[in-house]
């Protein structure tokens, strides 16, 4: 459900260049297009999910983390090795052997292409 939410308004508001949900945290790496600024995107991946996943859970209030951490990326290389970073978070906490492995990443895409 998240990752749904997350691709949702991929190629009209941002282009999403790379995700990975982890079990207490989730990292999205994005183009912003014109005209849309990343906290109203946040704020509507928040809003929207967390409503949906206490649904899901039975339960209410607070879901997400209130705030939210972003980084420019000055230059190709930076994004290169951010998104290295994000599809192998999982790898790094001993979650799954290789990055593609893990379901819920942008990693298991690119096995496929």
């Amino acid at each position: 459900m998240v990752e749904s939410s997350l691709l949702h308004f991929d190629m009209e508001h941002y282009r999403m260049l790379a995700w990975c949900l982890m079990p207490n945290h989730v990292h999205a790496v994005v183009r912003i297009i014109d005209g849309h600024s990343v906290s109203d995107i946040v704020g509507t991946w928040k809003s929207f999910t967390a409503k949906r996943a206490n649904i899901q859970l039975g339960r209410s209030g607070s879901f997400w983390h209130p705030d939210y951490f972003d980084r420019y990326m000055r230059d190709e290389d930076h994004l290169t090795r951010t998104v290295d970073y994000v599809e192998n978070n999982p790898v790094k906490t001993g979650l799954v052997a290789a990055a593609m492995d893990w379901p819920w990443s942008s990693a298991r895409l690119r096995r496929q292409a």
